[in-house]
């Protein structure tokens, strides 16, 4: 959410960088509305003190005998009233609609964000590992060794289209995978483990702003609760409304959950096997930090991702979006993008952002300087690390042997019971 009096103060750089974001001459109906708010509430305000000085002047003229001067005074009583009523509720209104019409607003990007119209110009930053040579290779669901444990003919009539039942032993290495990802950020990168509800109010939703923009990318349950998309809302929203002390900060968290997604306007992409799902699991790690801390935050979150991937000797690059590709609340966001043998292609399977106070505006989350002063907000960050379902993905289609089978990483053979290999 943007702070109208930044706005107010140089409309000129806010334009310019919603420019970036494709909406022109974004400050003038914002000014226009906040003008008019402002008006209203002055108006309130003379009407208050009007009201209030001719309340005394009433028992004066009382108190005189003056019965016309009283009348008089008693009927400007009643109309400044109803003045006054009117100018509140007209300043309540636009005070609304102002808030509704920032927060529909995307965040603004930091400067060396590359310029781009989408995903084609967005700017490699590293590669690790070349993608193995695999003549042979296909795709997950398609794997011998891997095709039992997938059932989509069972998800198809238990739920539709874009679910999956693992089994055996590809259940066992989505489950390793979920744990080796939770033990490596807990105990090497030092993020408190964290489990957060899946069922989150409006107001979560706002403050990580997937609403009110982003409402049909998201399921809904008939008592108003949302599915989360990501525990991106839940983390970060464990701040809202609270103030830290600056000693307290950073704060590091990482939670495993499902993931509920509508998959709006995804028709007819990545429909076959488990790459794009209505429900998922992910590792989702977020840091609350001061802004001072923001910039080698996000790269430390950007290794902390990495780190997995090399662990699972996963060939991987890693890419800085351009600004026709980042995201609503991100200033800045880097995709690690995991190398498919099976597709021949290089796939997302991490975003790591910084949203800037861009979110804590929303969420009022904030922290009191060590040096004094008023409280300020919070610089809020999030990152996947890694969704799980795409990192079992990509280790079965690396793993996989011409044989039909598939290697297991080291990394994960205490988590697999020992196994060293599925066979086909």
């Amino acid at each position: 959410m943007h702070d109208i009096r930044q706005i107010r103060d140089d409309a000129d750089a806010f334009d310019a960088a919603m420019a970036r974001r494709g909406i022109a001459g974004a400050s003038a109906p914002l000014l226009s509305l906040d003008e008019a708010r402002r008006a209203a509430i002055h108006a309130a305000e003379t009407a208050k003190a009007r009201q209030n000085a001719a309340s005394k002047q009433v028992g004066q003229a009382k108190a005189r005998g003056d019965e016309a001067e009283f009348e008089r005074l008693r009927a400007e009583v009643a109309a400044t009233k109803a003045e006054l009523a009117e100018q509140e509720a007209r300043a309540r209104d636009l005070d609304a609609e102002l808030a509704q019409a920032l927060v529909a607003l995307p965040n603004t990007l930091a400067p060396d964000v590359p310029e781009g119209a989408d995903e084609a110009d967005n700017v490699e930053i590293k590669r690790h590992l070349d993608p193995p040579q695999m003549p042979f290779a296909r795709e997950h669901f398609d794997i011998p060794a891997a095709r039992p444990g997938f059932d989509f003919e069972a998800a198809g009539r238990l739920s539709g289209a874009r679910f999956a039942v693992l089994k055996g032993q590809v259940a066992r290495l989505h489950r390793a995978l979920a744990q080796f990802m939770m033990d490596t950020h807990v105990d090497r990168n030092g993020l408190a483990e964290t489990v957060t509800p899946v069922l989150v109010r409006d107001e979560a939703m706002l403050g990580t702003g997937q609403l009110p923009k982003f409402g049909e990318d998201s399921y809904r349950t008939t008592n108003g609760w949302w599915l989360i998309p990501t525990a991106e809302v839940t983390l970060t929203n464990t701040a809202a409304g609270q103030t830290f002390d600056e000693a307290d900060l950073p704060r590091r968290m990482v939670a495993h959950t499902l993931c509920f997604r509508s998959e709006a306007g995804s028709a007819g992409k990545d429909t076959a096997g488990m790459l794009r799902q209505h429900q998922f699991e992910k590792v989702e790690m977020v840091s609350l930090v001061t802004p001072e801390e923001s910039e080698d935050e996000q790269l430390r979150m950007l290794s902390c991702a990495e780190g997995i991937l090399e662990a699972l000797d996963l060939p991987y690059r890693t890419v800085k979006l351009c600004d026709g590709d980042t995201g609503f609340g991100a200033r800045r966001t880097f995709d690690i993008e995991v190398w498919l043998p099976g597709q021949g292609r290089y796939r997302e399977i991490s975003s790591i952002s910084t949203c800037g106070d861009f979110q804590a505006r929303r969420m009022n989350a904030r922290y009191k300087p060590e040096a004094g002063g008023k409280p300020q907000f919070l610089h809020t960050l999030n990152g996947s690390g890694l969704a799980v379902g795409r990192a079992l993905i990509a280790v079965l289609e690396n793993g996989q042997r011409e044989d039909g089978s598939v290697v297991v990483p080291e990394a994960l053979r205490s988590y697999m019971g020992g196994v060293e290999s599925i066979a086909s």
